[in-house]
């Protein structure tokens, strides 16, 4: 069974901002409730092809894995995609102006469990989807604060 979850919300600041704030993977920590960190595998400046190594925690178990830039739009959007471990991920963050300073953001994730994990595909896309909504809404106290 795939997994994919859809969520967004709208941050009373304009693209230009959410979206450089989201885009810049050394501020996931902050926002990210479940990620520890974040490692810079390629050189900056981020770009297609950037590889990135996340440490998070997800279902009570701690996950490392690479991520690898494969579409950046500036001001637009950003899609990473992991292939390693049991559940390889596609994350897209998408990015459009409401009014000059209103942003829509959506955050998609989605992707094929592997093995044991496909049994718990349902269970995985309920808490990505509650994780995401907090996540939103985390960046959205971020950003509306003056980040």
């Amino acid at each position: 069974m795939d997994v994919d979850v859809s969520n967004e919300i709208v941050i009373d600041r304009p693209v230009e901002a959410v979206a450089r704030y989201a885009m810049e993977p050394d501020n996931a920590p902050a926002w990210y409730k479940n990620i520890e960190s974040i490692v810079w595998r390629t050189p900056r400046p981020l770009a297609v092809g950037t590889q990135l190594d996340f440490v998070a925690w997800f279902l009570g178990r701690r996950l490392a894995y690479t991520y690898e830039i494969i579409e950046l739009v500036e001001n637009e959007r950003m899609v990473m995609r992991t292939a390693q471990g049991p559940f390889p991920m596609e994350t897209t963050y998408a990015f459009k102006p409401v009014s000059p300073d209103k942003t829509r953001m959506r955050l998609r994730n989605r992707g094929r469990p592997q093995g044991f994990a496909g049994v718990l595909a349902p269970v995985m896309a309920g808490a990505i989807n509650a994780a995401n909504r907090k996540d939103l809404e985390a960046i959205k106290t971020i950003m509306e604060s003056g980040a």
